[in-house]
């Protein structure tokens, strides 16, 4: 009797491991870990990198097409210069616009291509030069909760006297 739960106990540890070898597999098929094809490096220059970090993706039209390989900055420009390694069977036209877009309101960040009309593609090396960079969410809705017009104005200098207006041309009419 205690051999049968031993067996049991035998088969089930099995099926836990195979289930684990199973999600594993399906874990660095998802990353794309072990698939060939290899990279290609490209950069690009932006003026604001926002939450973008090192090993977010890089997309064209929603799909996955590489990912971000460092972010650095330029020191004579200070924009940040931002190194892709997208994949060699995808080809990306030369004017294409790269754009760091937010993954939601507290996620993360990745770049969006949006292909261009050119002939000729983005070679090894090549820099996308049409970039827009991330946007401040947080600071857009400080600006419409506190927009910059509603600043008081500033106080009138004890000198300075108003002009003189034409004979009555301010006042209202009072009856």
């Amino acid at each position: 009797m205690q051999s049968r739960s031993q067996w049991g106990e035998t088969a089930i540890g099995f099926v836990v491991l195979a289930l684990a070898a199973a999600f594993l597999a399906y874990v660095l098929g998802v990353a794309g870990v072990g698939k060939g094809g290899g990279a290609y490096s490209v950069s690009a220059k932006f003026g604001d990198a926002g939450s973008l970090t090192p090993g977010a993706k890089v997309t064209v039209s929603g799909v996955k097409v590489g990912t971000v390989s460092s972010i650095s900055i330029d020191a004579k420009s200070y924009l940040a210069v931002v190194t892709l390694a997208l994949d060699n069977n995808v080809k990306v036209p030369s004017d294409s616009t790269a754009k760091i877009t937010s993954d939601g309101l507290l996620g993360g960040a990745h770049i969006a291509l949006a292909p261009g009309g050119a002939n000729d593609d983005l070679k090894a090396g090549d820099e996308i030069t049409n970039t827009q960079g991330a946007v401040d969410l947080f600071g857009l809705i400080g600006q419409v909760i506190r927009p910059h017009g509603d600043a008081p104005a500033p106080a009138a200098s004890p000198s300075a006297t108003p002009a003189p207006s034409a004979a009555g041309a301010d006042l209202p009419d009072v009856k």
